[in-house]
């Protein structure tokens, strides 16, 4: 039966490509920018402690030393803190120029386990704060350079580490053409079973999973209340002080928290709404997270309902992804029109609920008027300590160190293949033989210049003289 239809969505109409039409630009694509050329090292003059300093300056003062110190500890825990100075970095590598929604900040200690809203342990990336659109290999050459950094930290054989982070790239390229053959909506279901994958792989892989279930199962907001907080005589909760990564705040920003509580709400999903009204705020303290997050302004949320059971959140400031600040990728406009509204809060959870399979239903954003007389902030929420649990990368044997970096290249797949063109990248990357070498040689180059770096900075802190 023809059937002929002149109407607007007839002339609207334009089919999307098939998925072998997409494989076959993404091959097309190699002309522009071989595989090979992913190797290439930055060209021209670099800052990195010129960038530091200067993401400082925002910062809360009397906590800049505890962000120092802690990145001057080793030369992994200097990388975690230091995605602006990569960013800039592979700002000036030439790249495959195709962009698909990165995390930005995609190191083996950025993956871990959390609970899903149906209360399974979920594996997936869990830090977003950097997340925006830029060429996909930024994030896969920021895995692999952690791979290797993690594993000279405690002297694996070079042999151990180029297999793990060989495979790696091979387990990306083999998920994302698996991905590419699924249709939009099947990737998006697509997640990893923490507790499926225990049943999975060699004895000493079985036990560290296990392991880290284990730990993150323990780790629950009920918990985290009855360490982090205490009662009132008149059974609100409070904060107990442990100056300086837990201190009280003052007037001002407990006013402010008031004022913009609804704000918060009205930025989540609508069942959410309904559930905090529920609870009421009870008290809000500052508290000091991560390497590199150390110094901006992140707070816990006490809520409590009538009869005094608490829920925790945790409200984290959000500023300019590196991607867009010092990698200079120019983002979609939708994109920009969705930070114009929402702010950088708005940024990462939009950009976590595209990344993550399942998230957290608590999240939520805030981007209100600035208080009197200071800068306009933005600000992200999410429950805390959900079962939110990692991997100790420096505890586990060889096999299990190969496995892990696979199981977070998988993961990285599933999230870059929610992009459009995903099944072009399918094709620019191939079976991941010819991209592995290139980019393994670029992290074991940059793995290299992470190491200096650190050094200057401890120098250049003060730290070592």
């Amino acid at each position: 039966m023809t059937i002929t239809d002149q109407g607007p969505i007839a002339a609207a109409w334009t089919p999307r490509p098939t998925v072998a039409q997409q494989l076959a630009q993404g091959r097309a694509s190699r002309e522009n920018l071989p595989r090979e050329a992913l190797s290439a090292a930055p060209t021209g003059a670099r800052d990195p402690m010129g960038i530091l300093d200067a993401q400082d300056v925002p910062r809360v003062t009397e906590l800049v030393p505890i962000r120092t110190e802690r990145m001057g500890a080793s030369a992994f825990a200097f990388f975690r803190g230091t995605a602006a100075i990569m960013a800039a970095d592979l700002a000036r590598t030439p790249d495959s120029g195709i962009l698909v929604a990165s995390c930005g900040d995609a190191h083996v200690a950025n993956f871990g386990l959390y609970a899903s809203p149906q209360r399974t342990l979920a594996f997936d990336l869990n830090d977003f704060d950097e997340a925006a659109w830029a060429p996909w290999e930024w994030d896969v050459k920021r895995l692999i350079t952690s791979v290797v950094l993690a594993g000279q930290e405690v002297g694996r054989d070079e042999r151990v580490i180029r297999d793990a982070a060989l495979a790696a790239v091979r387990t990306y390229a083999r998920a994302l053409r698996y991905g590419a053959q699924r249709t939009p909506v099947e990737r998006y279901f697509d997640h990893y079973d923490a507790t499926a994958a225990a049943r999975a792989g060699d004895r000493s892989t079985k036990r560290a999973i296990r392991a880290a279930v284990k730990d993150a199962e323990r780790r629950t907001g009920e918990r985290a209340q009855r360490k982090l907080t205490s009662r009132t005589d008149d059974g609100r909760l409070v904060f107990t002080e442990a100056p300086p990564t837990m201190t009280r705040v003052d007037a001002a920003v407990q006013a402010r928290v008031l004022d913009v509580l609804q704000e918060y709400r009205l930025s989540t999903k609508i069942d959410i709404r309904m559930l905090l009204r529920g609870y009421a705020l009870a008290d809000l303290a500052r508290r000091v997270v991560g390497v590199g997050s150390v110094g901006t302004r992140c707070y816990l949320v006490a809520m409590q309902d009538g009869d005094g059971h608490g829920l925790i959140l945790q409200a984290k400031e959000a500023g300019t992804s590196v991607l867009v600040q010092y990698g200079r990728v120019p983002q979609p406009p939708e994109f920009d029109q969705y930070v114009s509204a929402h702010g950088d809060g708005g940024r990462v959870v939009g950009m976590q609920r595209i990344l993550q399979a399942v998230s957290d239903p608590f999240l939520g954003h805030v981007f209100g008027t600035p208080a009197e007389g200071g800068p306009a902030r933005a600000f992200y929420v999410r429950q805390f300590h959900d079962k939110k649990g990692g991997f100790d990368v420096d505890e586990l044997d060889d096999a299990s160190f190969r496995w892990y970096a696979e199981a977070c290249a998988a993961t990285l797949a599933r999230a870059h293949g929610q992009s459009p063109n995903a099944a072009e990248l399918s094709g620019y990357v191939g079976g991941g033989r010819v991209a592995g070498e290139a980019i393994l040689e670029w992290s074991w180059m940059y793995a290299r210049q992470a190491k200096e770096d650190w050094k200057r900075f401890r120098r250049h802190r003060g730290v070592e003289r």
